[in-house]
């Protein structure tokens, strides 16, 4: 017996679309096949006639912030934003800027403990964590392996910024990785040429946000992604590329693959639908709000994305939602460059702009989308239960109206952001209603879940 029955709809998975019911019981997908309501008359009936049901979205990469003193509802409220765009499930990182304590930062088993004693009962959809190697903690390496057993088997190291890792410590990380059956998650620029660049740019009084982009080129991405991926060979571990920008470090990790190593690489929405363009407007406030790192490439690079995402070469799409505030952590007026916070939100806006932009232009095909939105991102973190529309998984799914379309605004999102990179984009598409295992998150545009419905999601990499 079902305790509510998804009918007329169209099920999308990553290998095809099919018209079909979803059975739900216990909050577990318990059948997908045709007339399972006529069979099952006692079951709630959620009609999705003219709807596509699609898995709910798995978003890897965000930098959602822990609650604090002043502003205690800020994961939760990054979480109800993550319902509204269709995601069921988040992974957060908890590096410097996400509010750890210092003693948090300072350990990977002392930041997991504090991550999950503050996120607990907070969150209104699933997740889990990919802890942070720094530069700064004690011996982070060390720690990897009980990391890994307490369900926690990706992390992430970075090879810029003050916290980066070294490459003799990058190295280790990978081989600790490997041998525990985890996998590093790598943001891969050249520090010293980024520093360099940098350094010229302001000796020269070049200090606003449209030098940005200019201090950190493709060719930096491009030649840290070869160098990350010779220490994953080296150490004989995965590596996994966090938001691959340029169509030269896509070769890098198309090569690698080709040699048949384990190299996974995602993108992210803002490379598929912005270019470095936005760097060329008058109005700094505007700038501002595109001040990412790696930063927005050329139109080139952003066709050369679309291509290495519907032929395979790369594996993800995900967010890297920052929920920078204009006046706090962006700071207007715009200080110097270097001191502006690289990040935008785009947790909300994951699955309707990467439809917009694909499947609804004819870039991608449905499957494709949710094979890069849910299930290759469940496969390859280790989450068994989710990304997919078939029996026994969880009961996480999206009804989509693929006809709709809209303009996205600030004003209609519900994250703790106040602007959107997004602004003003025309999409097709919308969500109607997410189910998380089996219960109403939102449906028309209203939230009806809860705080603390979502739960802490422990992991084991296959």
């Amino acid at each position: 017996m079902a305790d509510l029955i998804v009918a007329g709809g169209t099920v999308v998975t990553a290998a095809g679309s099919f018209p079909a019911d979803v059975a739900i019981a216990g909050g577990r997908i318990a059948a997908v096949g045709e007339s399972l309501a006529r069979h099952d008359p006692g079951a709630e009936i959620l009609d999705a006639a003219g709807l596509l049901i699609l898995p709910g979205v798995v978003d890897v990469h965000t930098h959602t912030r822990l609650p604090t003193h002043e502003l205690p509802d800020r994961f939760f409220q990054d979480s109800i934003a993550a319902a509204h765009g269709g995601t069921t499930t988040f992974l957060a990182f908890n590096n410097p800027g996400t509010g750890i304590s210092d003693e948090g930062a300072a350990s990977l088993l002392a930041g997991m403990r504090e991550f999950r004693a503050r996120t607990e009962g907070e969150s209104a959809v699933d997740y889990a964590l990919s802890s942070v190697l720094t530069g700064q903690q004690r011996d982070p390496v060390a720690e990897l392996p009980e990391l890994i057993a307490a369900g926690v088997p990706t992390a992430k190291a970075f090879m810029v910024y003050d916290f980066r890792l070294p490459d003799e410590r990058l190295f280790a990380a990978l081989q600790a990785m490997g041998r525990h059956g985890g996998m590093l998650q790598v943001h891969c620029e050249n520090a010293t040429i980024i520093n360099e660049l940098t350094r010229h740019a302001l000796d020269r009084g070049s200090t606003g946000c449209r030098h940005h982009a200019e201090c950190r080129p493709d060719y930096a991405e491009a030649e840290a992604t070869h160098r990350a991926v010779a220490l994953a060979q080296a150490a004989e571990a995965s590596v996994y590329v966090v938001h691959l920008s340029c169509a030269d470090a896509l070769a890098e990790v198309v090569a690698a693959r080709a040699r048949g190593w384990p190299v996974y690489a995602e993108t992210c929405p803002q490379y598929l639908v912005w270019t470095d363009e936005r760097y060329h407007a008058d109005d700094e406030a505007e700038v501002i709000k595109s001040v990412i790192s790696p930063p927005l490439r050329s139109d080139g690079d952003r066709q050369a994305l679309w291509l290495g995402l519907a032929r395979g070469g790369l594996d993800v799409v995900a967010s890297d939602h920052v929920p920078d505030r204009l006046d706090a952590e962006k700071r207007l007026p715009a200080p110097p460059f270097p001191q502006v916070s690289n990040g935008a939100p785009g947790i909300e806006t994951l699955l309707s702009v990467t439809y917009g932009a694909g499947p609804g232009a004819g870039r991608l095909s449905l499957e494709r989308m949710v094979d890069v939105l849910s299930t290759t991102p469940a496969r390859l973190f280790g989450l068994a239960t989710k990304g997919a529309v078939e029996a026994g998984r969880d009961a996480d799914l999206v009804l989509f109206d693929p006809e709709a379309s809209r303009i996205i605004d600030q004003a209609d999102l519900h994250h703790t952001s106040d602007f959107t990179p997004h602004q003003g984009l025309g999409v097709r598409g919308a969500v109607r209603a997410v189910l998380l295992r089996g219960q109403a998150v939102v449906r028309d545009g209203e939230f009806l879940g809860r705080r603390g419905a979502g739960r802490f999601v422990e992991r084991a990499l296959t």
